[in-house]
């Protein structure tokens, strides 16, 4: 697989909404060992005690490849199983909460939709890096996709890193990664029969 180009986005992968450790185990491990992850998202959906094991198969996945992971909202969750931090899903309204109990070594990332000005106010309050989408046309995602020029704008006016997510597609992405730090995908490669065929597909 060739290196990526010096200002290429970088890949943030997120695990299946409501995924079962006992089945994912080898699927991430095969997504993983194929593609340089930049950054592994634990999606919530599932029961906290599930998710507590989600959390113990993906830092082990993640850190033996020197990847960080950030779960969905859950503070208590990171701490108890040893993650990198969190990916919250309300904007900027507990950046700096998360932030005051994390400590400032933890990744404190957030969604901001398409709100530009949730996304400036996270980036005050100390967010690691902002997401915005979607990308495309998604039942998974509420409203309207966002606008690509957000993150023309973003790119040339804010130093936060932004990551574009959700209804992510080849076209898409051409768009969009000369503008974006990292993209994120989830659900583009999941439901295939083979994620790493979809994700080559997806990713080149």
């Amino acid at each position: 697989m060739p290196d990526p180009a010096p200002d290429a986005p970088q890949l943030y992968l997120m695990t299946p909404a409501g995924a079962q450790a006992s089945t994912l185990g080898p699927q991430l491990s095969a997504v993983m060992d194929a593609f340089p992850v930049a950054c592994l998202r634990i999606r919530a959906g599932a029961e906290e005690d599930e998710l507590g094991r989600l959390a113990d198969l993906a830092r082990e996945i993640a850190h033996a490849r020197d990847v960080a992971v950030v779960i969905d909202d859950h503070l208590v969750l990171a701490q108890r199983h040893g993650l990198d931090g969190v990916h919250l899903t309300d904007g900027a309204r507990t950046v700096r909460y998360a932030r005051k109990e994390l400590g400032a070594d933890a990744i404190v990332g957030t969604f901001c939709g398409t709100s530009r000005h949730d996304g400036m106010s996270a980036g005050e309050a100390g967010a690691d890096y902002v997401s915005f989408g979607p990308i495309g046309a998604s039942a998974l995602y509420r409203g309207d996709p966002v606008d690509l020029d957000l993150f023309e704008w973003w790119s040339e006016t804010i130093e936060v890193p932004v990551v574009a997510e959700g209804a992510i597609t080849r076209a898409l992405l051409e768009q969009v990664s000369p503008v974006s730090d990292f993209i994120a995908i989830g659900p583009e490669i999941w439901s295939a029969d083979d994620p790493v065929a979809a994700l080559a597909a997806l990713w080149g």
